[in-house]
């Protein structure tokens, strides 16, 4: 059986600009990629940053730990004080205190990371 087809086939002009623009984006995106979004400048007064992307675990594990440090300096140094400056160190432990709870009650609440 003999299958009529065209010689040369027929082109539609709207087919083909659309054509063109496609390859053109397509091309575009492979030769002409656009710039990746630059990271954010830290501020220049700020000395500590954060590294993105931590797991909350990980930063109550090191909020709870920086807690207990500065409970054990401030706690060592309200016994070397007299008077008012030994109440004013020792409620600065209370807080602490209270914070470290809070924290380890945060990281309590939170899922285990599952290691791999």
């Amino acid at each position: 059986m003999f299958k009529v087809t065209p010689n040369p086939p027929d082109t539609d002009p709207s087919n083909s600009k659309a054509f063109d623009e496609a390859a053109d984006r397509i091309l575009d995106s492979y030769l002409k990629p656009k710039p990746k979004p630059s990271k954010p400048e830290a501020d220049p007064g700020q000395l500590f940053t954060v590294v993105n992307g931590v797991d909350t675990e990980t930063l109550l594990a090191n909020l709870s730990e920086n807690l207990a440090s500065a409970n054990a300096m401030v706690n060592d140094l309200a016994f070397d004080l007299k008077g008012s400056r030994r109440h004013i160190a020792l409620g600065i432990q209370q807080l602490i205190e209270l914070s470290a709870m809070l924290a380890n009650r945060a990281l309590d609440n939170v899922e285990p990371r599952q290691s791999t």
